[in-house]
């Protein structure tokens, strides 16, 4: 399969997602503001970009409201407090992991919210299910996605196995999900191929969701975008759980579309991720992800020994084989 496109032009499938406010949440419980939420999705709108991620579904009866901010359930009410109707190109996005979330009762049907897209968050062994919660969220309207976690730890044949259920299903695109930030751009490389290569058949397009544990997310997610991926998830700031994403100025920088505007995201990281980093919120690469994404971990270690100021890397180093 060959390169889609150059580096001086630009492919008028690409649509940018942001993540700040869904994956970010991850470091705060999704405390943001509404100063902050509102600001971002003014920001977005400036710099063109094409989704942004209002955060999770989350099921109330499994999460008490009371533990987290307002967009890890993403009610109706709260998403119109922020974006009112929403009369912008930008299109809004919610994130529903399957066995955390009620589609049946907390997704309205499409004529009825100001969301455009859901996506479901699944991991390769309850492929049946997210595939039951993608035809529900179809069948209101909505546009869906299958963002397929954890794709590091998964057998070959299995994910060609899914790959398959999906060309067959409604959704409109898979994700390739390095949720472990463990994979490096050749391998990036053949799973874009394999996805890209399903995928086309059917109609579907390719997405991509890269962690930063090796410093690799924006690597990957150049190298998925050059074999044909057309969904491209990014933050501002990199600001994700753990090690963080691809960041939105690394991806607005270098993709060639005009339409995209790196001048808004460099104010919004001005003016409210510092505040954040100031206020002692922490994410992004250090040796602890770097470890866990080397060994292919789940990064949970690597957040608690942070949460911990820990800096014994060798002893840390040491345990996670015990956890292999």
């Amino acid at each position: 399969m060959e390169r889609k496109g150059n580096l001086m032009t630009y492919r008028p499938d690409i649509k940018v997602l942001d993540a700040t406010v869904r994956d970010g949440g991850l470091v705060n419980n999704f405390r943001f503001t509404d100063e902050f939420v509102k600001s971002l999705y003014l920001t977005n709108i400036r710099a063109g970009v094409d989704y942004m991620e209002m955060g999770y579904l989350a099921d109330t009866d499994i999460f008490k409201p009371e533990d987290f901010g307002d967009w890890k359930f993403c009610k109706e009410e709260s998403i119109r407090r922020i974006v009112g109707n929403n009369d912008t190109d930008m299109k809004l996005s919610v994130m529903a992991d399957v066995g955390r979330a009620n589609l049946q009762r907390d997704l309205h049907p499409k004529e009825e919210s100001v969301l455009d897209m859901v996506r479901v968050a699944t991991y390769i062994n309850t492929m049946p299910a997210a595939i039951e919660m993608i035809e529900y969220a179809h069948n209101l309207g909505y546009e869906t996605t299958c963002n397929i976690m954890a794709i590091s730890k998964a057998d070959t044949n299995d994910i060609e196995e899914a790959l398959s259920l999906l060309v067959n299903s409604s959704v409109n695109a898979v994700y390739i999900v390095d949720s472990y930030g463990a994979l490096f751009p050749e391998q990036i490389q053949k799973l874009s191929q394999m996805y890209v290569g399903a995928m086309e058949q059917a109609g579907k397009l390719v997405g991509i969701h890269a962690h930063n544990n090796q410093q690799m997310a924006f690597a990957n997610t150049v190298e998925a975008c050059s074999m044909g991926a057309s969904y491209l998830d990014a933050t501002i700031g990199s600001m994700g759980r753990g090690a963080g994403n691809c960041a939105m100025e690394l991806l607005l920088g270098f993709l060639k579309n005009p339409k995209y505007n790196l001048a808004p995201v460099l104010k919004f990281y001005e003016e409210h991720i510092l505040k954040l980093k100031e206020d002692g919120l922490k994410w992004g690469y250090d040796v602890q992800y770097l470890l866990t994404g080397k060994m292919n971990l789940h990064p949970s270690s690597a957040i608690a020994f942070t949460a911990e100021n820990r800096t014994d890397y060798s002893d840390f180093y040491h345990q996670l084989f015990d956890l292999e």
